[in-house]
């Protein structure tokens, strides 16, 4: 059985460096086009563009994985197929749900390593890209993020910044407010504080505002002032969650929770993280099961186009109820959850008479 176990992993690892190694550079050259169409006419180093493609391409492949997966079992038993080693490996006494077995052990452990070793350095990455990216975009200019000190927000509107701070969102109301007003040249102008602003436009209404103005002191019972966010554009300025690792992805939760922010897109993500070892058990289950099916009835070439066919209706499938969970109108542990039962429901199927093939 050690021999069986030794040839397997050698044959899986193979197959799966060999489909990581294609799609990652198929990944980078996407994000290299991207970003060279970007800095176009932006003066960098011709380097640059390169840097920030390296950067990034991790967080991208992490979200590929599950087709990874999906493509590496099925070259596996192409392989195995081509050299026709299943028939001698059936001979032996060796079951095909024997191999299944392996296959999704390995397959759940490397979601484990993925989403505990991986995903926490890709985000690292991530949060390097963002950094070094965001000074050649708007992000300096228009920014709202979440703290243990509450919300910030800096907007830059009419030549003048503001830096909004305040201690809680209560549905369209923003809660204990003090904004400050810089003039171009970046001196304050005024400080603004409140205990309430209405921010269902993009035009604010300040209640009971208390103006600090050439140190002197006035109090205006209602105030306007014109901005880039009202309550939407807010609850939609998540962090990029992709570069947050898991440990900063629990205390932004934290931090939104006290807030009274929406916590929809930061648990999304978490949940989404926690299926990943079954997502990959099940892909590879899948595949696997689909291999035994069209064993000798296709050429080479046909079965990967199966795959990759079948591959993109359960990426399309996934991302419909992810936006479902997202936009809130089914739980998102059934957003996440449910595409995996159904695969769960078609591999039961797929698993008769398995042997037999």
């Amino acid at each position: 059985m050690k021999v069986y176990i030794k040839f397997f992993t050698i044959l899986f690892l193979k197959s799966f460096f060999y489909v990581m190694a294609i799609m990652l550079s198929l990944v980078f050259l996407l994000n290299l086009l991207s970003e060279l169409e970007f800095f176009k006419n932006i003066e960098v180093s011709s380097y640059f563009p390169l840097f920030l493609s390296l950067l990034n391409s991790p967080s991208m492949i992490f979200e590929m994985f599950p087709f990874i997966f999906f493509i590496t079992a099925q070259l596996f038993f192409i392989k195995l197929f081509d050299n026709n080693e299943i028939d001698t490996l059936k001979y032996s006494g060796l079951k095909n749900t024997k191999i299944l077995m392996f296959l999704g052990i390995i397959s759940f452990i490397s979601g484990v390593l993925a989403v505990l070793i991986f995903y926490n350095f890709s985000s690292n990455l991530k949060n390097v890209y963002m950094n070094l990216k965001s000074p050649h975009t708007n992000d300096g200019k228009y920014l709202a993020v979440v703290t243990k000190n509450g919300l910030w927000i800096k907007d830059l509107i009419n030549k003048k910044t503001l830096i909004v701070n305040s201690s809680k969102i209560d549905k369209n109301y923003l809660i204990d407010n003090f904004i400050t007003e810089f003039d171009n040249d970046f001196k304050v102008s005024r400080n603004i504080k409140s205990n309430k602003i209405d921010i269902t436009n993009k035009k604010w209404i300040i209640h009971d505002a208390i103006i600090y103005e050439k140190n002197k002191k006035n109090i205006s019972g209602t105030l306007e002032i014109d901005t880039h966010f009202n309550y939407e554009t807010i609850q939609s300025l998540y962090s990029n969650l992709s570069s947050l690792s898991i440990f900063e992805l629990y205390e932004l939760r934290q931090n939104y929770k006290s807030l009274g922010y929406s916590i929809t897109e930061v648990n999304l993500q978490m949940l989404k993280l926690t299926s990943y070892p079954i997502y990959f058990f099940l892909m590879t289950l899948f595949s696997s099961l689909l291999m035994f099916r069209i064993k000798y009835q296709y050429n080479t070439a046909l079965k990967i186009s199966v795959g990759l066919f079948l591959t993109v209706i359960i990426y399309y499938l996934n991302n419909f109820f992810v936006v479902l969970g997202s936009t809130e109108r089914i739980p998102l542990i059934i957003s996440v959850f449910f595409p995996l039962l159904l695969l769960t429901i078609i591999n039961s199927f797929m698993l008769e008479r398995v042997n037999e093939r």
